[in-house]
């Protein structure tokens, strides 16, 4: 659009002398052939080293929540470097088809007139804003029932689009309605402003647009990992009931974890001062042809409580779970294998296949693809498996967790390898792992962000262009190069806090498909949906900090404009 932009009167010219459509047409797309086979081969350059610096933080997170990952070099696939490289032609063949059409169907006696292609494109508003009506009534489709992840992210898609559609729509309606406060609180150039920015829609829209659907996708991502933070803390908080908790270490899973020595267990739980102790084993074992993860564990009514379930009565889950062949499953493990609550769920033990009763489903977060608990007593009619790998130590009061920890460390320290955690640590613990998690996540918001950037950046230049002779009649009745920074200034802000706010809605939108419906598809979680208002605040001054910051050069250029060289014509 830019180029197009900067030779529109020799595109005119041209048209004049007798060059086709068709000819400026292919010109414009073989110059912007060109232009994005550079740019995709410095894509791909740009790639390689993002992938080496995202490497170390990937390879953390599989360290922090599976096993220990040793990654000595990048490997490149050919087939992510044809992918890359089709996707940057493609992307920049279609990108360019407006422009090119914009070059070539425009009258050549009317090519130099900016007013008729503001016309042409204010008329496409209405349509454009039916488009993204309709594609938003299809990203609906994930209001039905189901399971697929692809569809869920197909219909993301379709209401992002739909909304980047509705945004010069909904810009002319805020601009229109705004005029009247800004030209209260702005004088002349807050109204010349808001009517620049109307006058220029076929430019500012599409640009505010760009930067609205990238600060929404901070909003949304944002609030869906502030939620999952929020929910994961209130559930380790209750979840995590022991005041020390002791596990020998393994290759990095959780389960199948090397027993510990009967002997040392008995030496652990005699500690004094230690009020009860709860054991547990974590295993893997074989069901309907994967391995599924069985939690043994002692449970006592105090370490009971903790568990929040589905549905249920608490007194009713607990006599079936501590009393009959039953088990409970966690909210991913029964979303995974359509599990209900009274269902039956064979697994097969040292006695051969055992069918048992499902007594209640209980949120948790620990695993992905959930996990099976047993009372530790029920578990030994079946399996010849006594051992445990963890236990967990509820204290008398008054007894500080410290030195017991110690004392627990100084008795297992001649006999076996061990972890011990304080209550307080291992919840810190799992958080730091949460927000190493997501650091991958927030350098993709940024680039996201850069993207659009770029976009307003592009636009403002267009615009200074395009308002070049406009600039050069208001500096010629007196307007100053000091004023003209005002303006553009006035301008940008402006687009700024209209993507802000448009940035809102679509966020929170976002938010909802992530929390509800994709992490739910995903992992079969039930996460609390929390709008945090500090998310909103970062996204109005992201959003006005980078059109600002778009707009210094495109100010700079405007206001050292010569008045007499803009104003000459051939």
């Amino acid at each position: 659009t830019f180029a197009v932009i900067r030779r529109r009167q020799m595109f005119g010219i041209l048209r004049t002398l007798g060059v086709t459509r068709r000819q400026i047409f292919l010109l414009t797309l073989g110059e912007a052939l060109l232009i994005g086979a550079a740019g995709t081969g410095l894509g791909l350059l740009l790639g390689l080293g993002l992938a080496h610096a995202l490497l170390h933080l990937v390879t953390r997170t599989i360290d922090d929540l599976y096993f220990v990952l040793n990654v000595q070099q990048l490997a490149l696939s050919p087939a992510s470097l044809i992918k890359g490289t089709l996707l940057g032609l493609a992307a920049t063949l279609a990108a360019a088809l407006i422009p090119a059409r914009e070059a070539t169907h425009t009258p050549p006696r009317t090519v130099m007139s900016r007013s008729a292609l503001e016309s042409s494109h204010r008329r496409l508003v209405p349509r454009s804003a039916l488009a993204g009506v309709i594609l938003m009534g299809g990203g609906l489709a994930l209001l039905l029932p189901g399971r697929s992840l692809g569809l869920s992210f197909v219909a993301l898609f379709a209401l992002i689009a739909g909304y980047a559609l509705l945004t010069p729509a909904l810009m002319l309606v805020l601009l229109r309605g705004a005029i009247p406060f800004f030209t209260r609180f702005g004088g002349f150039f807050g109204r010349m402003a808001s009517r620049n920015l109307v006058a220029g829609l076929s430019r500012t829209g599409v640009a505010t647009a760009a930067l609205a659907v990238a600060v929404s996708s901070t909003i949304g991502v944002g609030i869906m990992v502030s939620s999952f933070r929020l929910t994961v803390d209130e559930w380790l908080r209750s979840y995590l009931s022991a005041d020390i908790y002791l596990t020998t270490p393994g290759p990095g899973m959780e389960a199948n974890r090397p027993p510990l020595d009967p002997d040392l267990v008995k030496a652990l739980v005699a500690v004094q001062g230690v009020e009860q102790v709860t054991r547990a084993r974590h295993l893997l074992i074989e069901r309907e042809g994967s391995l599924a993860e069985l939690f043994v564990v002692e449970v006592v009514p105090r370490s009971f409580e903790v568990y929040e379930f589905t549905g249920g009565e608490r007194d009713q889950i607990w006599r079936s779970f501590t009393r009959k062949a039953a088990v409970l499953v966690s909210e991913p493990f029964a979303y995974r294998h359509d599990l209900q609550r009274g269902d039956s769920l064979e697994l097969r033990t040292d006695r051969g296949p055992v069918d048992f009763q499902v007594a209640g489903i209980f949120y948790d977060y620990g695993s992905g693809q959930g996990r099976i608990t047993i009372e530790r007593s029920i578990f030994t009619r079946y399996w010849e498996k006594p051992q445990v790998d963890s236990i967990g130590f509820y204290l008398s009061p008054g007894v500080e967790a410290e030195q017991i920890a110690a004392e627990l460390r100084r008795r297992a320290a001649d006999q076996q390898p061990v972890l011990v955690y304080a209550n307080r640590a291992l919840r810190e613990a799992s958080l730091a792992t949460f927000d190493r998690t997501f650091t991958v996540t927030a350098v993709l918001r940024l680039l996201a962000v850069a993207v659009a950037f770029v976009g307003i950046l592009s636009a403002l230049m267009a615009l200074q262009l395009e308002r070049g002779r406009d600039l050069a009649v208001l500096r010629a009745v007196g307007l100053t190069p000091h004023q003209v920074w005002g303006l553009v200034a006035g301008e940008t802000t402006l687009m700024g806090l209209l993507a802000g706010l448009l940035a809102l809605p679509l966020g929170i939108i976002q938010a909802l498909v992530l929390i509800l419906v994709i992490n739910r598809r995903s992992f079969g979680w039930t996460m609390q949906t929390w709008l945090a208002p500090g998310v909103f605040v970062d996204a109005l001054l992201l959003a006005l900090g980078a059109a600002l910051l778009a707009g210094l050069y495109p100010a700079w250029r405007m206001a050292r404009t010569s008045p007499a060289l803009a104003l000459r014509e051939e």
